[in-house]
């Protein structure tokens, strides 16, 4: 063979696997598109057979649609935050972390999600200033359908960001379009925009300061083993109380309310009996390992999938209303004609929203949650354990002192503090080390600040994003005449 045949050869070869390369990538893509668009069609068909000739039955199975629609977006986007610390610390893989969050997100959505959902979410808009329900119904659409694709499009561009705010956003947007800017609770929307600083703020300095008691506990001292024995029990006990008490106040809320005196009851007796049975466990595993810090993060591996599984019955006993709270909202509106401020969730509006938020996660949920747990700085199981128990103090706090907060800002604000101050206590350590002047000594970034750049400004633009999308929604239905269709 010549070598200009060769030549020929050759090129034949790299144009052929970059044709397969790209075949193979179009055909991952295309993957979970197509399952996504079966169970939108399973969802039309669904309902098509559930409404059948009731009144408004197009207008409930467009709701459907775009109910199923909003909950794959959630279950792509939202629920990485809860395992993602797990995956990045590699105390989960992938494939685990995704069943796990599936399963028990849609037994918290089936098991708690409650059988009554508020109409207007937060109250940011006056129901008193909808003129018909009519009026309402197309507000509802415009918020699903803008939320719902703000939500694909921060997956798309890998950024977490809150559903909570996204369907705030599109209610307060398609309002003002239906009824002016008088008819939306500025005093409420203020508070929710506190929330853009103060969630990832308190999330970020309450996973700081757990990881600097961990060095100086453990993590620091010479005999790290004899420190974990004495210590991880008490941090497992403190992770145990909290979850339970987190679980107590948002993961069965709508099941059963305790009074505060209860909760943190419960709290303190399982915070001080449960080290007695932990300890002897400790003991015997550490027999066998090394005097390292790799050796203590493998006695948080557990605790941590323990918290992912947690972290996902609680969110999909909240964050589903995010799905079916509008969805409910349009088909009581729609079968009876109404406004009210609460209605009742029909089972198939729950099924929706539980197995939407799965496929979702299942189906797109990788990319954000390999973002979160792996782009921002580098977690290990100690990192992660912090950043999972920061969630559930923060939220605890929060709600004691009624302030608004976002899980999806506390978990990100979580992994940014921890990365953070991992960078200042290095570079502190550096600075008394060295020999190097402290001004000329360079400080390691530990923290990817593009990611830190990146989604703090999706945060900041989600809700009026969401508002402008819901409007200009809104508007294109009043211009199409679609309330016409509405009986």
């Amino acid at each position: 063979m010549t070598k200009k045949n060769k030549f020929t050869v050759n090129q034949d070869l790299k144009q052929f696997t970059r044709f397969k390369k790209a075949s193979f990538e179009a055909s991952e893509n295309f993957f979970p598109t197509g399952v996504a668009l079966l169970f939108l069609l399973a969802v039309f068909y669904g309902v098509s057979i559930i409404t059948g000739e009731i009144s408004n039955s197009t207008i409930i199975i467009i709701a459907g649609v775009l109910g199923g629609y909003m909950a794959l977006n959630i279950g792509a986007n939202d629920v990485a935050n809860n395992v993602a610390p797990a995956v990045g610390s590699k105390a989960l893989t992938m494939t685990g972390a995704l069943i796990i969050a599936a399963i028990f997100e849609s037994s918290g959505a089936m098991i708690a999600g409650g059988d009554v959902v508020s109409t207007i979410k937060k109250g940011i808009i006056d129901p008193e200033m909808i003129s018909s329900s009519a009026v309402f119904i197309m507000i509802m659409l415009s918020a699903l359908f803008a939320a719902a694709l703000w939500l694909n499009l921060a997956t798309y561009l890998g950024a977490p960001v809150s559903t909570t705010h996204s369907i705030v956003g599109g209610v307060m947007g398609s309002g003002i379009a239906a009824a002016g800017i008088a008819i939306v609770d500025w005093g409420t929307m203020s508070k929710i925009a506190a929330s853009w600083v103060i969630s990832p703020v308190m999330g970020g300095l309450i996973a700081a300061m757990l990881f600097k008691c961990i060095k100086f506990c453990i993590l620091q001292r010479d005999d790290k083993l004899a420190a974990a024995k004495r210590w991880v029990p008490i941090m497992v006990s403190v992770m145990a109380s909290i979850f339970t008490m987190y679980l107590m106040l948002k993961g069965f809320k709508k099941l059963w309310k305790p009074d505060p005196d209860t909760i943190w009851l419960t709290g303190v007796i399982i915070f001080v009996g449960l080290p007695m049975l932990i300890r002897p466990f400790i003991a015997k595993y550490t027999k066998n390992l090394e005097n390292r810090s790799k050796s203590v993060n493998k006695l948080f591996t557990l605790p941590l999938i323990i918290s992912a599984a947690l972290l996902s019955f609680a969110h999909g006993a909240n964050d589903v209303a995010n799905a079916v709270g509008p969805l409910a909202a349009i088909v009581s509106s729609a079968s009876e004609g109404v406004v009210a401020a609460k209605v009742g969730i029909p089972i198939w509006v729950m099924v929706v929203g539980a197995f939407g938020i799965s496929f979702g996660l299942l189906l797109f949920g990788p990319k954000i949650i390999r973002t979160v747990g792996e782009k921002i700085t580098k977690l290990d199981q100690v990192r992660a354990y912090c950043v999972a128990l920061s969630a559930a103090i923060t939220v605890i706090i929060a709600s004691q002192l009624g302030l608004p907060v976002s899980s999806t800002h506390i978990a990100v604000g979580g992994i940014f503090g921890v990365g953070i101050y991992r960078e200042f206590s290095s570079h502190s350590r550096r600075k008394k080390a060295s020999e190097i002047p402290a001004e000329k000594l360079e400080k390691r970034k530990l923290v990817r600040r593009s990611y830190l750049l990146s989604i703090a400004a999706a945060w900041v633009i989600t809700v009026p994003c969401a508002a402008l999308l819901s409007a200009g929604i809104y508007k294109t239905m009043e211009f199409f005449d679609v309330m016409s269709m509405i009986d």
